[in-house]
């Protein structure tokens, strides 16, 4: 309750516009009409102008893409609003940064997430006793719960995937992305099954789960493990009873953390998770030292 007013101004942030969408204008900022009227979320970014902190680089990237300019720009500001900045997850075409793009994507985690927020605010509006919002936001989880099993889950690979709207079809993109519906329960028992064995058979590394499949060069890419990524991933599958593997991801994870610690006397930003000897490596940026998401992350897991 006490912190309702916020979650509000949250929801309505990612909402902004839904009132203006139809079948004739399907996208506004943030919101997204499917075909059939239902309504899930994107990254974007109003201004479509060169990032100030890597204002060169947009340029030339600019100079190099069949995009508009403000097209691209658009894209890798919204990139960096997932925070997933970067990763070939947002690339239309293998590994080639000219095609970013995010905002014809609708993200498994982004409406996970948005999930979770429509059913905590339902939860608020129950102690204010506001039946009607109440059961409003419940209903609004409810559906959503059902788009992202529907149109992110890609029944050729068994995996929850980003859904690509102007092509009505998902990615073909594995990311760890795809265990978010497993953390917030929104995952089928059989997705959840299938997700397991796809992370335990094509994720898991010596040093925990790999963010994705694909070496890009991008520091959201293989062989890099984060460590928020590791928690959803290791709490998802223990909410669905997978606890051997969660409990193989987070030993690996432990011991590679305490092993660069103890080598360096530092915690990371990220880790190469392929190679034991290597602290981390590959990004749009020097490895940062010290983090607090590794902290918390290892922290809570090495009291589990």
């Amino acid at each position: 309750e006490k912190y309702l007013p916020a979650l509000e101004k949250e929801y309505d942030f990612w909402m902004a516009g839904v009132e203006k969408l139809s079948l004739e204008n399907p996208t506004h900022r943030r919101v997204v009409r499917l075909q059939d009227g239902t309504v899930l979320n994107r990254y974007w970014d109003d201004r479509e102008g060169p990032r100030p902190e890597s204002y060169p680089e947009d340029l030339e990237l600019a100079e190099e893409s069949s995009q508009t300019p403000e097209d691209l720009y658009r894209n890798l500001r919204a990139a960096c609003e997932s925070g997933w900045d970067f990763s070939a997850r947002w690339f239309g075409e293998g590994s080639d940064f000219k095609t970013i793009r995010t905002t014809e994507l609708i993200p498994v985690d982004l409406n996970a997430l948005l999930f979770h927020l429509e059913e905590t605010l339902a939860a608020a509006y129950r102690l204010q006793k506001n039946a009607s919002k109440s059961m409003d936001f419940e209903a609004k989880a409810q559906k959503r719960k059902e788009a992202v099993r529907l149109y992110c889950w890609n029944v050729q690979t068994d995996f929850f995937e980003d859904y690509h709207f102007p092509s009505q079809t998902p990615t073909g993109i594995p990311t760890l992305a795809a265990a978010y519906p497993l953390f917030f329960n929104i995952a089928k028992d059989s997705q959840a099954a299938a997700v397991a064995v796809r992370v335990q058979r094509d994720f898991l590394q010596a040093g925990g789960v790999v963010t994705t499949l694909m070496e890009s060069g991008q520091q959201w890419d293989f062989p890099n493990g984060w460590a928020p990524l590791q928690w959803v991933s290791i709490e998802g599958l223990r909410q669905y009873g997978f606890d051997s593997i969660a409990k193989k991801i987070s030993d690996n994870w432990t011991a590679l953390n305490v092993k660069v610690y103890k080598n360096t006397g530092k915690m990371m930003e990220k880790y190469n998770v392929t190679d034991m000897d290597l602290g981390a490596g590959g990004g749009e940026y020097p490895v940062q030292d010290g983090f607090g998401w590794t902290n918390g992350v290892l922290l809570k897991l090495l009291k589990a």
